[in-house]
């Protein structure tokens, strides 16, 4: 928006100009909504949080160089003449943060994909900004930017000049991603898998899918909406008005083979292609085919080595002293993920398979079954110590055959892992974000740094 004037900034965010910037500046480089981070050519939006209403720091984010604010009415009256810089007053600065979000999308006129599912969002979306980046210029969301707030941030950190951008939706109720879906205007929606995920406020997998169909119901006509093969839940979801493609087995872009170096031959709608991925798990080979998808949907074919990098402790493997290997799944937990999470731990691991398994939160009424039942699973994958962490991970215990430990927190986990960990172990870690098990992850590397 640099060379967006003042008051256009204010008219796009449905605010009102209160104060312009001084006569030479042009228009903001960055948005933040944390004053602590604002600086010289910055826009700060003041949101009202849980604990802090951030528009009492307007003033001192014009102190720190920021361009100006987007405040309530009342805090910008209050930053009058506490530094030079442009003042923006909103009755609401989130409904303003996400109008100006979209008026930036409308005006870059990249093509915009936004991805959704139960699980894999991330993971999805970073396999796709690497399909992408070799043809296009490409922006894809940081971390998990994926809320009311995070993805206005997102679409508003895009530079001019950016042709396909990548965006995650995440949900924690009904009319959640309707509203993303608003913000963003996509034109590829992707819905990756429906799964028990949010049940306690949800209370149904038919639930489930209905917000994860928001995002279906919320595309423009014409617009390409990229769906698993055979799922039920979406059927009454679809749109005659909208280009569908599936993906995974009988889907329209598919698996067909697997060279012997890696490389996956891939049956897209009858055309072949060949990727040799930097990855081997087979949940993110399906995320991997969804991503094929939607990239052929904006025009592109991929092909070729496939080198991802993907968002901090979202399975990461790394090897430590002694042949230790971790698996750092940290970020968050349900029973899908945790089924994917036990299938890779059991066809990868060359020694001893150690899980260490936190509470999956927001469960619902069933949520001692989801955890007994992630307990068998680990049996029949053939786990050899499985350590949880958390009283619901505690059901786990009910359903596991092998040798097993039930501790009260990943403080504990952390103690009892090293003390169980062997060399040439290998340790998958993960739980609800809630539990906190990068404390595991972390104590395993500081006890076994690498030679």
């Amino acid at each position: 928006m640099r060379d967006w004037a003042a008051q256009r900034v204010a008219t796009a965010a449905g605010g009102r100009l209160v104060q312009p910037p001084p006569e030479a500046a042009v228009g903001p480089t960055r948005v933040t909504v944390d004053s602590r981070d604002a600086a010289a050519g910055d826009l700060f939006v003041g949101l009202s949080g849980e604990y802090a209403d951030g528009g009492r720091f307007a003033p001192a984010a014009l102190a720190a160089g920021a361009w100006g604010v987007l405040v309530s009415p009342e805090h910008a009256e209050a930053a009058r003449c506490a530094a030079p810089g442009a003042l923006i007053a909103a009755d609401d600065p989130l409904a303003a943060l996400a109008a100006l979000a979209r008026s930036w999308r409308r005006e870059l006129q990249a093509q915009t994909i936004a991805i959704t599912g139960s699980t894999g969002k991330t993971s999805t979306k970073d396999i796709l900004a690497a399909l992408l980046a070799s043809q296009r210029r490409t922006h894809a969301s940081p971390a998990n930017y994926n809320t009311e707030i995070g993805v206005p941030l997102a679409l508003l950190a895009a530079p001019p000049g950016t042709e396909v951008v990548v965006l995650e939706l995440a949900m924690r109720g009904p009319q959640q991603i309707a509203e993303l879906t608003a913000i963003c205007e996509p034109d590829v929606g992707v819905v990756l898998n429906i799964g028990p995920v949010h049940l306690e406020l949800l209370k149904s997998l038919e639930a489930v899918a209905a917000a994860k169909g928001e995002l279906l119901a919320g595309l423009r006509a014409g617009a390409t909406a990229v769906i698993p093969a055979s799922e039920p839940l979406l059927v009454p979801h679809l749109r005659d008005d909208l280009r569908w493609i599936t993906f995974g087995e009988g889907g329209d872009v598919r698996l067909a083979g697997e060279a012997d170096d890696g490389t996956l031959s891939i049956d897209a709608a009858g055309e072949r292609i060949e990727l040799r991925p930097s990855f081997a798990q087979a949940h993110n080979r399906l995320n991997l085919l969804a991503a094929v998808a939607a990239a052929r949907a904006v025009g592109v074919t991929p092909a070729g080595r496939l080198d991802v990098t993907f968002s901090a402790m979202r399975g990461q493997r790394e090897r430590l002293a002694g042949e230790v290997i971790v698996i750092d799944d940290c970020y968050n937990a349900n029973p899908m993920s945790m089924r994917a999470a036990l299938d890779d731990l059991s066809v990868t691991a060359p020694g001893r398979r150690v899980a260490v398994l936190g509470d999956m939160l927001e469960l619902g009424a069933d949520e001692g079954a989801y955890h007994a039942e992630i307990g068998r699973y680990a049996t029949e994958r053939e786990v050899d110590v499985l350590i949880t962490a958390g009283p619901l991970a505690a059901r786990m215990l009910d359903g596991f055959d092998g040798e097993s430990y039930a501790t009260a927190d990943a403080h504990e986990a952390a103690a009892l892992a090293g003390e169980l960990v062997h060399p040439g172990d290998t340790v998958l870690v993960k739980g609800s974000r809630g539990v906190g098990l990068e404390i595991v992850a972390d104590a395993l590397r500081a006890a076994r740094a690498p030679d």
